[in-house]
């Protein structure tokens, strides 16, 4: 069958190729469940089946029985493949125009999917949960999710969300959001160490004194500059005269140390997150943490939608547990 195979139909029990009037075809339209019409559509649309199953918020497995049953269901081939594409047969191509011509008459609605809005510490976001959201998103194309992320205290404050993950001192949750929250859940508590790229420095030669520093240049996100937990770092900073680089974006931050040679602070796990990185205790007498802290919108207006999200959120700190202990 085509929607298994890339070859056509096989075997005594093959689909009719007569070409069939116009009535024939409006009249299996409206005979067609529209759950499955829609099915049939967005696949035709799409061009693959596992987008389609993406967009339609099902397994490709039930989107792919559904068709088959339909293929069954009218004798005809609907699909085929010219190479790696999928494409509508002459069959789908006359069901198609009637599916969609009969859509326009029943003015089918769009099913709308909730708003979901996600606020995340920008570090977290970018090391931690930005591959799981984008599994999410390949998982589930139909979803509507607004992700803010969150770079110092007056961000956080400035957002209202349906869940919010922040970063504080060791101290408690406090200062949070600014709009009302279910009690906060705190994931992980954060080491923060300087780090190099093993690239450009041996073991033998990595500095193991705030003294050894002068041989290089440092590099500070400038959010952190703010923040009263990092101050042994950030005394270090504003101390130099020369050979240091202030960045906005924590992005930048993390190739300045990759590929410029440079000694960043970042979270202990960073050598977990790219082996390319390597720790620098010792450096600094004072120990330097920060909690991270997970809270719902006590206001929010989907509330199944939300725990799929906070659910997630969890699921991947719980599956990297070892980057934190």
């Amino acid at each position: 069958m085509a929607l298994l195979e890339p070859s056509g139909p096989q075997g005594p029990a093959a689909y009719r190729a007569a070409v069939e009037p116009r009535g024939h075809w409006l009249a299996l339209a409206h005979q067609i469940d529209p759950e499955v019409a829609r099915y049939f559509l967005v696949s035709a649309r799409c061009g693959c089946f596992m987008q389609a199953a993406r967009s339609l918020n099902i397994k490709a497995t039930l989107l792919r029985k559904r068709l088959a049953q339909l293929e069954e269901h009218l004798r005809h081939s609907l699909f085929t493949y010219q190479g790696n594409g999928l494409v509508l047969s002459r069959d789908g191509l006359q069901l198609q125009a009637q599916l969609v011509a009969l859509a326009h008459q029943r003015r089918l609605p769009v099913v709308e999917q909730p708003l979901i809005r996600l606020a995340v510490a920008e570090p977290i976001l970018h090391d931690i949960l930005g591959r799981d959201l984008i599994a999410l998103l390949r998982r589930n194309a139909s979803v509507r999710l607004e992700i803010i992320a969150i770079d110092s205290q007056q961000s956080l404050q400035a957002v209202e969300v349906d869940v919010v993950l922040w970063l504080s001192d060791t101290d408690g949750p406090v200062p949070g959001p600014s709009f009302a929250i279910e009690p906060p859940r705190s994931l992980a508590r954060l080491q923060y160490l300087p780090h190099i790229a093993k690239r450009y420095s041996r073991l033998t030669t990595r500095p193991d004194s705030v003294e050894d520093l002068d041989d290089y240049m440092l590099v500070q996100w400038q959010p952190d500059a703010q923040v009263d937990a990092l101050q042994p770092w950030n005394q270090v900073v504003q101390r130099r005269l020369a050979a240091v680089v202030q960045v906005h974006a924590y992005s930048l931050m993390l190739e300045m140390i990759r590929c410029g040679a440079c000694i960043g602070l970042l979270p202990h796990y960073m050598s977990s997150f790219d082996r390319g990185l390597v720790a620098l205790p010792g450096l600094l007498a004072d120990s330097m943490q920060r909690q991270v802290w997970l809270a719902v919108n006590v206001q929010v207006r989907d509330a199944e939608a939300v725990r799929v999200i906070v659910e997630l959120i969890v699921g991947t700190f719980e599956g990297r547990r070892e980057w934190f202990d």
